[in-house]
This record gives structure tokens, C-alpha cells and sequence, in this order.
């Protein structure tokens, strides 16, 4: 088994090194009452394509700062009733991907509504407007703004819960059935998802990105998805007189601190030899998690694929909705 971190009984009690902002809960209160305020002015277009059982289409709706932003939307319509619900969130500079992905939640009557992110692959706007730095990401848009409402993941995670709610207003769904799941960024929208909107009855994470800034600096691992924090220090703060403002900032946003307010069961995958999102950084954000859990680890894969796990996840769901207790 590859070694790339701590050995497996050191990440059981890491509880993280990042630091959590003194007004983290103002904050969030701060942006969920903005989105109070906001008119989503939803629309649906029916998609062409044509599936068994379920009908594809898309979402849109207006997120803080006016950016229209999509979702794909699948309505399972072979079954009787309200049916449970599936948001799912993709990986960093992604997008929702084909259809076809989604099929064996929705042909097993579940419904799927899949987020664009905005700013990154997908058909979602991005109208931050910032006069900071952003390197190769979005990680650090926004970050030396005197405003930390203009961190671009602040509105991202508002998206999820705006798409939460909405949802959980359509009349084919079963608002007291819904989960959120995602890999990777997905993972900490998932996250951020069911601790903001408190709406998900599960959430499935897998190796949450977004987490433990400082560890993933001090690891510095050849990686593409954090490369802009070394970035940023290199051709903003080469001294790093603002090092502590920095990572305090991002704390803020930090999915440590969103795993804290969970309340509602969490199937969570780790991969020990992730070079991407550094195993202690998801254990940081699974060590702090009071709701109840259940860690898969993988200890010879990374950040990829694992084995297995969507057919579990369809079924702990379906188990779920059908009215089984197991966390």
C-alpha cells in the first residue's frame, strides 16, 4: 500500500490545521438571507432526447448576482407519487455531463437535478466581477477583495441551495427524500449543500476538495487543481505578509467547517494514495462530521474512479427512499 501521507491511524483523529473565521456563522447567515432576497425566475425546457421513463430537461434559474445558472433536470415518469431526489454536483472545471450518467437513478424513480457550476465547463454565467487575482482557478477569486461576500465560491455554494430549494418545490418530488452527492468539488458542494439548505436527508461525499487550505500548501504536492495557492504566494505574496489573512479568508469556505453543521447521514469515500485532495484533508473533513457516517477507504487508489462505489451509493439511496435506516 502506497504511503503519501499520514499513516492510517494519525488521519483517524487529524482534525485539520486551517483556521475557521470568528464570524464564520454571521457569514453564512449573512449570504443565506441575501438569497432569501433573490427571485429565481425559474425556467424548464424539455430536452430532445428521448429516454424510457424519464424525461430530460433543463433548469435555469437566477443565483446571487444575477448569473443565470443550469442544472440538467430528469423526472423519472413511470411511477406513481412524489419520487426521492438526487442533486448531484460535478468535479472542479467540470460540468454535468451526458445524460446517460444519471439514468440508473432515474429509471429507478429517483429524481436527478445535476448543477452546472458556474464560471467553469457548463452552460452556467459567471458575473463575479472582482479586481484581485485569479491563477489557473477559482479557488482564490476573490480573496483579496475588502468584501468577503466576493469570494466566488461563496456563490457557488449558494447555487446548491437555491437548486435545493427549488427542487424541493416541484410537485413530482418528495421534499423529505432528497440527497446530495458529488466527487471531488462535487463532494464539497455536496457537503455545503446539505449544511447550508439542511433540506438532504443523506449525502454522499467523495474525496471533498476545498478542504484544509494550510495542509494542502505545507503537503505541495504536483497538483493542477491547488496549484494556485502556491501560485498566489509566488506572484502576490512573495514574503507571505498576508499569509495568515489569506488562509483565514478561505476558511470561510473551507468544507471542514461545512462537515461540521451536517445532521443528516453521510456515506463518505476516501482513496489514501490521493495526490489531488491529500488524504489527511478529507479526514479533516470527515473527523468532523457528528451526524452519522461511514468512510469507504480505498488504500491503493487515488483520485479517480473507485470500484464500486456508484452501485453502492445507487443502493444505499434506494434502500433510503424505500424506507430503510441504515446509515
Amino acid at each position: 500500500m502506497p504511503q503519501i501521507d499520514w499513516p492510517l491511524e494519525q488521519l483517524k483523529t487529524y482534525r485539520g490545521k486551517s483556521p475557521k473565521p470568528a464570524d464564520w456563522q454571521a457569514y453564512w447567515d449573512r449570504a443565506l438571507k441575501e438569497l432569501e432576497a433573490a427571485d429565481p425566475a425559474c425556467t424548464y425546457e424539455k430536452d430532445p432526447v428521448t429516454v424510457p421513463g424519464v424525461e430530460c430537461g433543463h433548469l435555469w434559474f437566477t443565483g446571487v448576482g444575477g448569473a443565470r445558472v443550469h442544472a440538467q433536470l430528469m423526472r423519472p415518469t413511470g411511477f406513481a407519487g412524489p419520487r426521492p431526489a438526487v442533486l448531484l454536483f460535478h468535479g472542479y472545471e467540470g460540468h454535468s455531463h451526458d445524460w446517460y450518467e444519471k439514468l440508473p437513478f432515474a429509471q429507478s424513480g429517483i429524481a436527478v437535478a445535476a448543477l452546472d457550476v458556474r464560471g467553469q465547463a457548463g452552460l452556467s454565467q459567471d458575473t463575479l466581477q472582482i479586481t484581485g487575482s485569479t491563477f489557473r482557478g477559482h479557488i482564490v477569486r476573490g480573496v483579496d477583495e475588502k468584501d468577503p461576500d466576493k469570494l466566488f465560491f461563496r456563490n457557488v455554494y449558494l447555487d446548491t441551495v437555491q437548486l435545493a430549494r427549488i427542487v424541493a418545490g416541484l410537485e413530482f418530488v418528495d421534499e423529505s427524500r432528497m440527497a446530495s452527492v458529488g466527487f471531488s468539488q462535487g463532494g464539497a458542494l455536496a457537503i455545503a449543500c446539505a449544511a447550508l439548505s439542511g433540506q438532504m436527508g443523506r449525502t454522499v461525499a467523495g474525496y471533498p476538495f476545498l478542504a484544509d487550505f494550510c495542509r494542502v500548501r505545507e503537503l505541495d504536492y504536483p497538483n493542477p487543481a491547488y496549484d494556485e495557492l502556491k501560485l498566489y504566494f509566488r506572484l502576490r505574496d512573495p514574503r507571505h505578509e498576508k499569509e495568515n489573512g489569506f488562509f483565514e479568508r478561505l476558511g470561510y469556505l473551507d468544507t471542514q467547517w461545512m462537515a461540521e453543521k451536517l445532521t443528516a447521514p453521510v456515506l463518505f469515500y476516501t482513496g489514501l494514495a490521493d495526490m489531488i485532495c491529500p488524504p489527511s484533508c478529507q479526514f479533516a473533513v470527515y473527523n468532523r462530521i457528528t451526524a452519522p457516517k461511514r468512510q469507504v477507504i480505498y488504500p491503493d487508489y487515488g483520485h479517480e474512479l473507485l470500484p464500486g462505489a456508484w452501485q453502492e451509493i445507487l443502493l444505499w439511496l434506494l434502500e433510503w427512499a424505500a424506507g430503510g435506516q441504515t446509515p
